[in-house]
């Protein structure tokens, strides 16, 4: 039997990691509630659930793995029935030389740990974990091993399936969605090959894999998720977009499905949208201070369009949903116009584009107009129409939010030249542009001061003093980088660039005139956070052109812009 709380609560004592008047305090909560001292620390937050179980395992002499610095294979559920691991609490960790890692609760239940090594037939070492993770990997590995495997279920697992009503099948689906959850994975990848199924999650901008289902799993987790997302079961031979929502915690998630047919079957990919509750501020986001107050002055504007510019992926969409969150206030009535609605938001008018029955971006934002709306949010600008018409309402008394697609914030009005909207048009009524990229966060917890190579720090002329990198940790999963900031350039329109404008100046003109004003280019932004130890340099290289004369070098263009051209050169 494991030591008694008395004896795990004086050691943390005495080794400083609580102190005494948190004890009486959770002494008094155990004794209300009818739960141990340890619980009631942990309730309480004086203690973590990880500092009890170090310090348990102290006691016991025994190793302690933290189940979250691993990546687990659930396949080793195999190698142990789950009415054995659930009624133990343990699982098969890691087989290291012939020895098994044996992750439990209770390492000093011998009588378990003998019937376990019978059972495996292999030496053993015990591990304490903590419970709570240990039961939650249990539920997970079997979720996705059990009868999707091939291994047909016992009796008791069927009464316990017709009890709960979850199909093996269900269970594994629910567990990729749940584990994505907690991860901060945006999209979930489920790749069949020829004799494997991978699994990967996308977070922080990169695929990383996961230890999922068994490739005979994979035609039923597609239907399942087919079931969810109200998509055709019997076609498989082309592609299929749909969406579902589900629980987490007591949260609903709202998840974007893309099926499309490939030759070893149907490939998944599902984007994890973002709740309305995660929208908070510009600050959030990693804006610096001085484009907050200017994003802060131009949403206060009453009327003008504010575009928000950059590639596929770079946070465009959030940033507009956080600039409307400032102006989304009961005396005014905020419509949107998206292709998907991807964040839903209390008190908003949300319509979603469908071009095969012709409600396409302009034929909405057309109709939208006649609702008497004081905000409108237009998803992108794609053609001319939608173009022109969002300029107008702009025009005619509406602050109009969008997206548009060029390399930096200058581009945008040569964009919305290409897009034939007159420049008196552009002058009158555009606010501001903010062009942005996303980098990585340097992992706070692994950080450690860096000196980059002498070419990037003379590309970008400055000094080594203050910048910092991940060296790789099991909070950030060894890559030393954790969650994302926006860098961007923001232009607010004045009479100089009016004056610009109106003599149809091209882009470059544009750039240095807005830096001599005093806008700040979007590598400079990254360069200063950098040395704030927010990201690394290498990082700003990597995601943004850099030119110390004031004007944007070109990267690859975006597939929306080559598109274009190659039509207009037609």
């Amino acid at each position: 039997m494991l030591e008694t709380n008395d004896y795990i609560v004086a050691a943390m004592v005495e080794e400083g990691v609580v102190d005494r008047a948190s004890v009486d305090r959770a002494k008094d909560l155990a004794t209300r509630q009818r739960i141990s001292v340890c619980e009631a620390l942990v309730s309480q937050g004086s203690v973590t659930r990880q500092a009890v179980a170090i310090t348990r395992a102290t006691l016991i002499e025994c190793l302690y793995v933290n189940l979250n610095d691993f990546d687990i294979d659930i396949r080793n559920a195999r190698l142990l029935p789950r009415a054995l691991a659930e009624r133990h609490g343990a699982f098969p960790l890691f087989d290291l030389s012939g020895v098994m890692t044996l992750g439990m609760g209770d390492p000093l239940d011998l009588s378990a740990v003998d019937q376990i090594r019978a059972l495996l037939r292999a030496e053993i070492e015990p591990v304490l974990c903590e419970p709570e993770a240990l039961a939650a990997l249990i539920e997970r590995a079997y979720s996705m091993t059990s009868e999707v495997a091939g291994s047909a279920p016992t009796v008791s697992e069927r009464q316990e399936e017709l009890l709960t009503g979850e199909e093996p099948i269900v269970a594994a689906v629910n567990q990729i969605l749940a584990q994505a959850v907690q991860d901060g994975a945006s999209d979930i990848h489920i790749n069949p090959d020829e004799k494997d199924l991978y699994l990967r999650y996308r977070i922080d901008g990169m695929l990383r894999s996961r230890h999922g289902p068994p490739r005979s799993a994979h035609s039923g987790i597609v239907q399942r998720l087919k079931v969810l997302s109200s998509l055709d079961l019997t076609q498989s031979r082309r592609p299929q977009d749909g969406k579902f929502r589900f629980m987490h915690e007591q949260k609903p998630i709202d998840v974007r499905v893309s099926v499309i047919p490939t030759i070893h079957g149907e490939n998944v990919v599902m984007r994890i949208l973002a709740s309305g509750l995660s929208i908070r501020s510009f600050t959030d986001l990693g804006l610096s201070a001085d484009h907050c107050t200017g994003l802060d002055d131009i949403m206060e504007s009453p009327h003008g369009i504010f575009l928000v510019t950059g590639p596929t992926g770079s946070g465009k969409t959030t940033t507009l949903y956080t600039a409307l969150k400032k102006v989304n206030t009961p005396d005014r009535n905020v419509m949107t116009i998206e292709d998907p609605v991807e964040i839903r938001l209390p008190m908003v008018r949300q319509v979603q584009v469908n071009t095969e029955i012709g409600l396409t971006f302009a034929a909405a934002l057309r109709a939208i107009l006649r609702q008497d709306p004081d905000i409108v949010l237009l998803g992108e600008i794609r053609d001319q129409e939608t173009a022109r018409i969002a300029l107008q309402a702009a025009l005619t008394g509406h602050l109009v939010l969008a997206t548009l697609h060029t390399n930096d914030a200058p581009g945008a009005i040569s964009r919305l030249r290409d897009l034939e909207c007159p420049s008196f048009a552009i002058n009158a009524s555009l606010l501001g542009v903010l062009a942005q990229r996303l980098v990585k966060k340097v992992c706070q917890v692994c950080a450690r001061p860096h000196t980059p190579a002498p070419s990037i720090l003379r590309r970008l002329s400055i000094e080594p003093g203050g910048l910092v990198k991940g060296a790789g940790c099991p909070a950030c999963m060894t890559t030393g980088y954790k969650g994302r900031l926006v860098v961007a350039e923001l232009l607010t329109v004045g009479s100089e660039i009016q004056n610009l404008i109106e003599t149809e100046a091209g882009t470059a003109d544009l750039r240095r005139e807005a830096v001599r004003l005093g806008m700040k280019p979007m590598w400079r932004d990254g360069v200063e956070k950098a040395q704030l130890g927010q990201t690394t340099v290498e990082e700003v290289v990597r995601v943004i052109a850099v030119d110390l004369e004031g004007e944007s070098a070109r990267r690859i263009t975006p597939i929306q812009e080559q598109s274009s051209e190659l039509r207009k050169s037609a």
